[in-house]
């Protein structure tokens, strides 16, 4: 047989040939995050992608605020490419949250298949994206066709650690890395949920919230557990956290959040209460936790220090919280934090960083609702917000004062019945295959008409 007509000359082309085998690959690299300064296999991974982008004729570059926190940027612009137009930015991260083996089905980072789906650690956040993209790039280049425009494929570290050493710090540190780029995609979004009629929609990030990490610390007046004392700093610190928590912040009624619970009431076919969000949202499943908890500011205690000893009472006694404030109401939160903590309370910021918001209208968007409808006829396509964050923090608004429009497009086409939300940071993390599949294609289309 010819092999320029064989099957699997024909099949090499498509734009989920690649998809599953790549993804495996990536998820065999242990590219843990542990938090600051306690991180691996960054490295590995932008060499395992630069290999991979190389192939096809991309130019690579490394960015590394510290060494092994590497950051890949790439250009893809093959002869043909239409250069007056600006850049079309897709990235992700290649870090992961620890997987505790012990409570896996499968070893997390042995990229098996089972049950027609891919586990491993990353396998939704974000290694799938990662392959998709990767997977549609290479069939592009074997079929000879080029994208609609220049493309900046970039591969972030550190961002399960807000970014600190990875789009947070290239932003400032090297804007020039942005240069030409109006529109970018990327997590969290893009993923299916079901009417109760069996249509199926997808909702797009165009907003998210931003982010304050805070730690909170008390001083008091250390002594003997058996007395009683006034000036207690673990008192005041659990104090301090209990009005936080107790506080009822009010429903903010953002622009993008109104416009999905819209949607949804007329979708669905249910009144949306207010006074009972997450209840009204029960027909999204457990996507309702994530849009629940975008109408309002959001604060979570998450750690608490103090003390060594059972008898002693410390000094000093501190809690790191997690906010997460709509966009345009971050002053409003902190200040309404800082009065909740009352006196003698002092406050350090662990990291700061900017909500980001988009219209949702353009050529990326546009692409995005086509490409949808090209491999799902009759599917909607729904904005939402984020209560969550993405990279596009980092540089979504730049130093010096460029802007860039930022959206949440992982192209998922799930069963029904497959608990997605639940396996972002869970046990057994895992994808579809045939969502994997229907990813690669939509990127590809997005790569055409974008």
């Amino acid at each position: 047989m010819d092999p320029d007509t064989s099957t699997t000359s024909v099949v090499g082309t498509a734009p989920e040939t690649e998809v599953v085998t790549i993804c495996q690959d990536l998820l065999r690299v242990d590219s843990t995050n542990f938090g600051p300064g306690r991180a691996r296999g960054e490295a590995e991974m932008a060499g395992l992608v630069a290999d991979l982008l190389t192939e096809i004729e991309a130019t690579c570059r490394t960015y590394e605020p510290e060494p092994g926190r590497t950051t890949l940027v790439a250009d893809w612009a093959p002869e043909g490419t239409d250069m007056s137009r600006p850049v079309l930015m897709l990235h992700g991260h290649s870090d992961v949250v620890p997987a505790d083996a012990s409570d896996w089905t499968v070893p997390p980072f042995s990229g098996e298949i089972r049950d027609d789906c891919l586990w491993g650690r990353g396998a939704i956040d974000m290694k799938g994206f990662l392959a998709m993209v990767l997977s549609a790039m290479r069939a592009r280049h074997r079929r000879g066709e080029v994208p609609s425009r220049p493309v900046r494929f970039i591969l972030f570290a550190d961002e399960e650690a807000s970014g600190t050493l990875g789009s947070s710090w290239l932003g400032p540190h090297h804007p020039e890395v942005f240069d030409g780029v109006t529109e970018a995609i990327s997590e969290i979004g893009g993923f299916s949920v079901t009417t109760p009629q069996g249509r199926r929609g997808y909702v797009v990030q165009a907003a998210e919230k931003g982010l304050w990490w805070f730690r909170m610390t008390a001083t008091g007046l250390a002594g003997h557990g058996s007395m009683r004392n006034p000036d207690n700093a673990v008192a005041r610190i659990c104090a301090a956290v209990d009005r936080i928590v107790a506080h009822r912040w009010p429903d903010l009624h953002h622009p993008v959040q109104e416009a999905f619970l819209d949607s949804y009431s007329r979708l669905w076919g249910v009144d949306v209460d207010h006074d009972d969000l997450e209840g009204s949202l029960a027909g999204l499943g457990p996507l309702s936790r994530m849009v629940g908890a975008a109408s309002s500011q959001m604060v979570t205690p998450t750690v608490l220090s103090a003390g060594y000893k059972v008898n002693v009472i410390p000094t000093a006694a501190s809690a790191e919280l997690d906010a997460r404030f709509v966009p345009g109401h971050d002053e409003e939160m902190i200040a309404q934090i800082k009065d909740l903590a009352g006196p003698g309370i002092t406050f350090e910021t662990i990291a700061y960083r900017p909500s980001v918001e988009a219209p949702f209208d353009g050529p990326v968007v546009d692409a995005i609702r086509s490409a949808i409808d090209a491999e799902d006829p009759g599917a909607m396509v729904l904005p939402f917000l984020n209560s969550a964050g993405t990279d596009a923090k980092g540089f979504a608004r730049l130093p010096d004062g460029r802007t860039i429009r930022c959206y949440g497009c992982t192209p998922l086409k799930l069963p029904e019945d497959f608990d997605f939300i639940s396996l972002y940071h869970g046990v057994d993390e895992r994808v579809p295959l045939d969502s994997l599949a229907f990813g690669a294609r939509v990127v590809d289309h997005i790569l055409e008409e974008a």
